[in-house]
């Protein structure tokens, strides 16, 4: 019987049919690698809100021009979670690079639920009522009292160590829905333009793609969370201070890491033996089928 099945029109853009690798727009039904790059994104995605959410760093740039904008006096602020943040656009790099929009697009919903979690917990861990011998030791209490403007005998270590607990884990409603918008949005932005300059493009010029993404989809995130976050809290131009800073500091640091990208995508691709065309997927981010249309 004649085989009438459509040609897959990701076939042409297989440069060497001989590298094992299929370029194809029909994901396999399983994948090797696949829980393994989504534990590690949801992992990272959560320590860049546990660890470097609450602290302001900075960096002194000696060659800067005094007085120009956003560092007049050459020192440039940014939260410190860009460190690691910018490693889950990488991941998301490579999941939808590796694994395609589909697959991306159920990791983004997976993180999403992740940072909702998240929130809930440090909610009612925040508003537990802290024990009064508390002093922030490691073994919980009976250990040197916190070092305070307030570390009184009228004040325990509970309330001290309570008060700056809230101060990292306790944020506001604002930050935590400005958050998971400008990571939900941020994310699926990042993700289909990924997807659309791989067709484009052919497969070719990664770095173009890798680097093009996390341009725009960072500054997504960074459009969306500041302005929701901080806006009326912190001055207009502390906002866009800083808003434009870490976006810039991110899309550095991507293009600092493309080499990275180059090496995880190269052996990911060779270990999975397909190289993924989202030709006929169907981009909305509420979609629930993850094969392309027929």
């Amino acid at each position: 019987m004649e085989n009438t099945a459509p040609a897959d029109p990701a076939a042409a853009f297989d440069r060497d049919p001989t590298d094992g690798i299929v370029a194809t727009s029909r994901p396999p039904i399983t994948f090797r690698y696949y829980d393994l790059v989504m534990a590690a994104f949801v992992a990272i995605l959560l320590l860049s809100n546990i660890i470097g959410a609450a602290k302001l760093t900075f960096v002194d740039v000696p060659f800067w021009p005094q007085g120009w904008w956003p560092a007049p006096d050459g020192v440039f602020i940014y939260g410190a979670g860009i460190l690691f943040f910018p490693l889950g656009y990488v991941i998301g790099d490579v999941l939808t690079e590796i694994y395609g929009f589909a697959k991306a697009r159920r990791v983004i919903w997976v993180g999403t639920a992740a940072m909702l979690f998240l929130a809930f917990m440090s909610y009612i861990v925040t508003a537990l009522p802290p024990f009064a011998g508390w002093e922030c030791a490691a073994s919980g209490f009976g250990g040197p009292r916190p070092e305070t403007a307030t570390a009184n005998a009228a004040v325990t270590g509970g309330e001290i160590c309570q008060s700056t607990y809230e101060s990292v884990f306790g944020s506001t409603w604002r930050i935590v829905v400005a958050s998971i918008i400008a990571f939900w949005a941020g994310e699926f932005v990042n993700s289909f333009v990924m997807a659309k300059m791989k067709v484009l493009t052919k497969g070719r010029a990664l770095w173009t793609r890798t680097i093009g993404s996390t341009f725009v989809g960072q500054g997504v995130d960074s459009l969306i969370f500041y302005p929701i976050a901080f806006y009326g809290i912190w001055t207009t131009e502390a906002v866009l201070t800083v808003m434009v800073t870490n976006w810039a500091l991110k899309v550095v640091w991507e293009a600092v890491l493309t080499p990275v990208t180059y090496v995880v995508v190269n052996r990911l691709k060779a270990a999975e033996g397909v190289d993924l065309f989202d030709i006929d997927t169907d981009f909305s981010p509420f979609a629930k089928s993850e094969q392309p249309a027929p």
